[in-house]
């Protein structure tokens, strides 16, 4: 198994990250990609490439964003093995983690399967369960109706595999063979909407989307993002138009597609100004 990791400012948590990596059951090659990160995350990374051959880093000149930046790593990687997992920084896993994740998809066919995604409360992630977005929902509340439908699902705890439309993209595992007939990531995200994009596509070409209910991954969420929340914000909602118009757009009639620009765009300003109002000191 290749474990993909991106950073991009990653330094309170790469080193604990690659550490519970370096130590899991079942992996053999690890890519970590850099963005560009002007803190300690290179120097961390150096560490431990030099003390595990397994270890191999590419150092972006500048910040290509996520999608590009994974699928760097997983080129990296080809031949290392058969099946891929990308894995967050801030994403802390068990030394059992992903061979179970591997174990339980095997037999499944195509699939991307994540993990029951928790912070440091315990508390769980409603964003490893997701629907594909609901743009119609999206415009009506906007306009003052029905509130948009929420992306996040159910947990359905008697399902070991809960079956869904999406999972976060913090941690995900495929098959190579799978990532390499999609296409991998669509570039054209700078950050965000990617995994729901990647899901999408995954889900069109037959793959099966599911939770492992009963595997959990500490994910100490927001690590990189908390220094840049107006390029964060601006690029959360250009990708939310992009997926808009890769999937939704050709199939709705022009007012539809004036009225879901306006409502992204409407709406930037105040998650920019939530956004920093949460991390104000």
């Amino acid at each position: 198994m290749a474990v993909v990791v991106v950073t991009y400012r990653s330094g309170e948590t790469i080193d604990d990250c690659l550490q519970r990596l370096r130590g899991a059951d079942g992996v053999t090659a690890i890519r970590v990609v850099d963005n560009q990160s002007d803190d300690d995350t290179l120097e961390i990374v150096q560490r431990h490439a030099m003390a595990d051959t397994r270890v191999r880093f590419i150092a972006n000149p500048d910040n290509p964003g996520f999608a590009v930046a994974c699928n760097q790593g997983a080129r990296d990687a080809n031949g290392d093995a058969s099946w891929l997992a990308f894995v967050n920084p801030d994403c802390l896993v068990e030394p059992d983690t992903l061979a179970r994740l591997r174990t339980l998809a095997a037999g499944q066919g195509d699939i991307l399967l994540g993990a029951d995604l928790v912070d440091e409360q315990g508390l769980r992630d409603g964003a490893a369960r997701r629907r594909d977005p609901d743009f119609s929902a999206m415009l009506a509340g906007a306009l003052g109706g029905t509130p948009a439908a929420k992306l996040e699902l159910s947990i359905d705890d008697a399902q070991a595999l809960q079956p869904v439309e999406a999972i976060s993209g913090a941690l995900m595992l495929m098959p190579r063979a799978l990532f390499v007939r999609i296409g991998g990531f669509d570039e054209g995200y700078r950050l965000h909407a990617e995994d729901l994009d990647l899901c999408r596509r995954a889900r069109e070409a037959g793959a099966r989307i599911a939770v492992a209910n009963h595997i959990r991954v500490l994910h100490v969420r927001g690590v990189s993002s908390r220094s840049r929340p107006l390029f964060v914000e601006w690029h959360k909602h250009r990708g939310l138009w992009r997926y808009f118009r890769k999937f939704e757009a050709p199939r709705r009639s022009l007012w539809l597609r004036l009225g879901v620009f306006a409502a992204i765009w409407l709406r930037f300003p105040l998650a920019y100004t939530r956004a920093r109002l949460k991390h104000l000191p």
